[in-house]
């Protein structure tokens, strides 16, 4: 169903728009709580979700206490029960409702899943506190203790049991389970079951009265419960209308998925509310994919899961959808965008680093360290990195050999910058004009620019790369050093380096999983943060500003650099999107467009990510894997991956492009 809608509908790539629902209530008064229950239900549908979830015991009032066991209420709520189940004939929407409900003699606390116009089926509580304020107990029977598995409704036979998993038949991702509020509070949940048996959205209606910090525990709760479950978790709560003869309700509201906070409801709201949010159904199958652990907890709860009993309806979908994607999609997704948690990243990053350089050095008995240096971005934190190291080892920062070397197309501004910046650390200054050695290798192999011809190929930048590179090592073996690699994951995953003797090449590599987003982010923290002289902040605001550049090609002006990385690889914001996409979660690149384009639409046209996403397509998957295949150690730093043969990324160096290529071919161009 999916592939016939449009590319801009969210369904279209596993999106799914969920709602949770807090109506304003009478406590006992049925019909009124059902008529609430529908206007929040024609909301939902006219904001484009198709399954809403709604609180614990909502048609009567969690607060109706011993009023539970009076006919008249128990009568009332299963009319209103049947009112809302017709209403979902005319409004296009999956519903969770709680209530009341007799079965064999017994009173049952339920969540009734209603759709299309009938009652799917009914799910009672497991789990009844009798405890603190809490008396269920004394009204209601557990699960546990339920002999029927079916229940009459309306005049219809209805799935009744904790095991009840709901399906849409039209969506094959979306399969959601219901539970109830103590039910989440134990410490082996029902939803824990269900999601190993196959639910990707789990539900809990709650009541939940509050206390001082008890939303923070909620959020504890929920969240860790859907990154536990790798699941989507909607959670609701009673609001304004339930008694306050002795408690007190907050109506808190909240959307996870996979541990992450997609929507939060606000608090104490004196009417009724809704909260929305389109959740990634495939972000959920394929973390359960990749996390092959989750397959092993299949196995050995088999004898559980084998009790789940399966319904499937038509989850309705709208035509289309009156909004754009409802979620935050990051522009980068490696930075967090809010300044305090940006901070903690850097530092984090920086200290993963750190620690993994002054291990490999303590382990390896060596003391110094050989770095190049060239003005530019990732060498500048490779250096800054290697500073902090020694300060940790408590050795002198001269132990530090870096050196700058100039070659054909090296701009005054970079040389200045890596002159200024060597001087700032307090390393070991030296510089190396490797001109004359690329004159001799050239003319050695008889290249053109040897006779004056001006023929900067890709030779012509190489032989420059290789002997920084082979400087380098050599002059580690003279000083007794390892050489510190500085390119980062951005250039590994487009192939940007020269192989073997050039940039690919170090005894170690510190920045190789960190992202060069990333890397301008961390050169910009410690320039902030006060841990370098105002002299260091200076040169580091300069590197900041200076366009990326390999400066192997020479150019008209001498001041500034000639060449640009990201008119040969594309703009480094949106192919660090693209990596993360396609290595974190390996999204289709339809899919990977999509979201690019729902982040960053009013930077880039359709066209323009098609374009730069075919390039980095065919770079990652058919003409780079052989560097990759063969990279110096480096630690990994983030959840977002690393392209480590050891580590996150197992490929072969002879795979083709032409499957992703042809998928991305799908997109249209607006």
């Amino acid at each position: 169903m999916k592939h016939t809608l449009p590319f801009h509908h969210p369904y279209r790539h596993d999106f799914v728009r969920v709602a949770v629902a807090v109506p304003r209530i009478r406590v006992a008064d049925p019909a009124f709580n059902a008529g609430e229950t529908v206007k929040m239900l024609e909301q939902a549908a006219a904001e484009g979700a198709s399954l809403v979830a709604f609180p614990e015991l909502g048609l009567a009032a969690y607060t109706s206490d011993d009023l539970f066991h009076q006919r008249a209420l128990l009568d009332a709520c299963a009319a209103a029960l049947a009112s809302i189940a017709a209403a979902t004939t005319r409004i296009p929407v999956t519903a969770v409702v709680g209530l009341p409900l007799r079965v064999d003699h017994l009173l049952f606390n339920c969540a009734a899943v209603v759709s299309g116009g009938r009652v799917l089926g009914v799910v009672p509580k497991t789990y009844l506190p009798n405890y603190g304020e809490f008396y269920e107990a004394r009204q209601f029977n557990a699960a546990d203790n339920a002999l029927s598995r079916e229940v009459a409704i309306g005049g219809a036979t209805v799935p009744f049991g904790n095991e009840l998993l709901f399906a849409a038949s039209n969506l094959p991702l979306f399969r959601f389970h219901a539970e109830i509020c103590e039910d989440l509070w134990v410490p082996i949940p029902p939803s824990c079951h269900a999601a190993l048996a196959g639910a990707t959205v789990l539900v809990n209606l709650s009541a939940s009265n509050i206390t001082i910090g008890k939303s923070d525990y909620r959020h504890q709760l929920v969240g860790q419960q859907s990154a536990r479950c790798q699941a989507v978790c909607l959670y609701t709560s009673a609001g304004v209308g339930e008694s306050s003869t002795d408690l007190a309700w907050d109506g808190q509201a909240l959307i996870y998925e996979a541990g992450e906070l997609l929507a939060e409801s606000e608090r104490f709201v004196n009417g009724s509310h809704l909260l929305t949010a389109d959740v990634d159904l495939e972000r959920v199958s394929r973390e359960r994919m990749r996390q092959n652990t989750f397959g092993q907890s299949v196995a050995r709860s088999k004898a559980q899961l084998e009790r789940f009993r399966t319904i499937s309806f038509a989850l309705p979908v709208p035509a289309t959808m009156p909004m754009a994607l409802r979620r935050s999609v990051a522009r980068f997704p490696y930075v967090p965008s809010d300044p305090a948690r940006r901070d903690e990243r850097c530092a984090e990053v920086y200290s993963i680093q750190v620690q993994a350089l002054v291990q490999r050095l303590s382990a390896s008995g060596i003391d110094k360290v050989a770095i190049g240096v060239s003005g530019g971005l990732d060498s500048t934190h490779a250096l800054l990195v290697c500073a902090r190291a020694m300060d940790l080892l408590g050795k002198p920062r001269t132990n530090i050999l870096a050196f700058t070397m100039p070659g054909f197309a090296t701009s005054e501004r970079t040389l200045d910058q890596a002159r200024r910046l060597m001087s700032a650390v307090g390393c070991t200054a030296g510089e190396i004009d490797i001109r004359p050695s690329c004159r001799q290798m050239l003319a050695d192999i008889g290249h053109p620019f040897a006779e004056g011809h001006a023929d900067y190929d890709i030779t012509f930048e190489n032989v420059q790369a290789g002997e920084r590179t082979s400087h380098l090592f050599r002059l580690a073996n003279l000083h007794g050093a390892i050489v510190v690699g500085t390119g980062d994951l951005s250039e590994l995953a487009l192939g940007w380096s020269t192989y073997g003797v050039g940039d690919h090449m170090s005894h170690y590599n510190v920045n190789a999983s960190v992202p060069k987003t990333l890397v301008k982010h961390l050169v910009r923290w410690v320039a902030d943060n006060g841990s370098v002289s105002a002299d260091a902040s200076r040169v580091l605001g300069d590197i900041l500003a200076t366009v990326v550049s390999p400066e192997l090609v020479p150019g008209d002006a001498s001041d500034t650099p000639a060449q640009s990385s990201e008119d040969k690889v594309g703009p480094y914001e949106l192919q660090d999107f693209h990596l993360y996409q396609v290595l974190r979660y390996g999204y289709a690149p339809s899919k990977v467009a999509f979201l690019a384009w729902t982040a960053w639409h009013d930077v880039y046209s359709l066209a323009e990510i098609k374009k730069h996403l075919r390039n980095f397509l065919y770079r990652f998957f058919k003409t780079s894997q052989f560097k990759r295949s063969c990279v110096p150690n480096a630690p990994k730093v983030g959840s977002g991956g690393s392209l480590s043969p050891r580590g996150d990324w197992r490929a072969p160096s002879d795979s083709e492009a032409t499957t992703w290529l042809d998928e991305l071919d799908t997109v249209p161009d607006a």
